[in-house]
């Protein structure tokens, strides 16, 4: 549980990210919803998240392997 919590109305690009969140892994992401409070840095971690995934530089294997490890070590649950 974070210690801030999401807004209680998000705006539309909040929206329409949360849907696709919610459809390609199951659930909402809290980090996602808390970083909306800030039009900027939601927006910039948005554009990150999906650059990122849209990479094609790097082997998908090993870009979720990465993604396993650093959630193990900070202790992430995703």
């Amino acid at each position: 549980m974070a210690r801030i919590a999401p807004p209680q109305r998000l705006g539309f690009v909040a929206r329409i990210t949360s849907w696709m969140t919610k459809r390609r892994l199951g659930k909402e992401l809290e980090p996602l919803l808390i970083t909306s409070h800030h039009r900027s840095v939601f927006r910039g971690v948005a554009t990150f998240e999906f650059m990122l995934d849209r990479s094609r530089l790097v082997d998908a294997r090993l870009k979720a392997l990465a993604s396993m490890k650093a959630a193990a070590m900070v202790g992430c649950p995703f």
